[in-house]
């Protein structure tokens, strides 16, 4: 089946470019070339369809009001403490857009990119590149960027690379919001976690170093449970979740299902931490899909990636890549 390509926008005198994944099991996967954003994901369900993501229905809201919906974030995401870091004697200062941390690449980083995409409709995927100059965003290092989403049944498979002319820090991740039920809140549904620990965070909310395990606490989410406590009242997640050493990556690390049980999403990826973020902050002042209003827990995300803050904690997984090292990232999400 062709690939439907459409544009869907304009950014900074750039074509932002639309491509929809359809699979033979009816699922339906918007995504646009701004940040490779998953704009629109819709699961078959009985009696019709779901759209299980956050985004908008027009380009517009995108560069002004979207919190990395369905984008991806880097070159490095999550936090890095003071907006810098030291690399081969070097000290690197980062533009700093959350308070003094710089998040998720910062204000123009891939997430607020036009990438260049290619359909390739023989494997139902789409191929997106892009270019980051030495000194983007203060980062050192030429980057060449590639990100193919390819979509099989209810599956979509997300692979990462980056190569670069020299030694710079390198760590993307996935930024779905998802919904997979029908109310404005995801708080009843139930997750699972493979992880037994999670990294500590101060009050800026980027990680102490120190490494916990998490039994006893909100974050054990070992056995399936909702997002409220006992009592019933929200529980906020926005933590990094360390994931079991030695398990299969054939096993999902993460498990969701909706309140009415009709669709379950499953994760598999290759690094060795997820961050759990259930909108904490979330509250978009325009309509997203559908007219929907998108407010504080409106969506839950599930980021698999390296450790916020590696560049400051030598004991957390390296995300230093060089020429002789360079970027690689799988996962898989199936919704169904």
């Amino acid at each position: 089946m062709a690939i439907e390509v459409t544009t869907f926008g304009e950014h900074e005198g750039k074509r932002v470019d639309q491509f929809r994944l359809v699979s033979d099991t009816g699922v339906v996967v918007d995504i646009i070339g701004f940040g490779v954003a998953v704009r629109d994901w819709r699961v078959p369900v009985a009696g019709g369809e779901r759209s299980v993501v956050l985004g908008f229905d027009s380009f517009e809201p995108y560069p002004l009001h979207s919190p990395h919906f369905g984008a991806l974030a880097g070159r490095v995401a999550n936090r890095i403490k003071g907006a810098s870091f030291e690399l081969d004697g070097a000290t690197y200062t980062l533009p700093a857009n959350e308070g003094d941390l710089h998040l998720h690449g910062g204000p123009a980083g891939l997430g607020r990119q036009v990438w260049s995409g290619q359909a390739d409709s023989a494997n139902n995927a789409v191929r997106f590149t892009h270019f980051s100059p030495d000194g983007a965003m203060g980062y050192p290092g030429n980057v060449n960027f590639a990100a193919t989403y390819s979509l099989s049944g209810n599956r979509l498979r997300l692979e990462l690379t980056a190569t670069t002319d020299r030694a710079t820090p390198i760590s993307l991740v996935q930024h779905q919001y998802f919904n997979l039920g029908t109310a404005d809140s995801v708080l009843d549904h139930e997750i699972q976690v493979n992880s037994s620990a999670y990294t500590e965070l101060g009050a800026d909310l980027a990680p102490t170093g120190a490494i916990l395990p998490s039994r006893g606490t909100p974050y054990d989410l070992r056995r399936p449970r909702t997002m409220r406590d006992g009592s019933g009242a929200p529980v906020d997640y926005d933590i990094g979740m360390v994931l079991d050493s030695g398990r299969k990556h054939s096993d999902p690390i993460a498990t969701v299902t909706s309140p009415d049980k009709d669709l379950t999403l499953r994760l598999w990826s290759d690094r060795p931490g997820l961050q759990v973020y259930n909108g904490v902050w979330t509250d978009i002042p325009v309509p997203g899909l559908g007219g929907k209003i998108y407010q504080k827990h409106s969506g839950f995300c599930l980021e698999d990636q390296c450790f916020a803050d590696a560049v400051h904690n030598p004991h957390f997984p390296n995300v230093i890549h060089s020429p002789d090292r360079p970027y690689s990232h799988w996962c898989d999400i199936e919704i169904r």
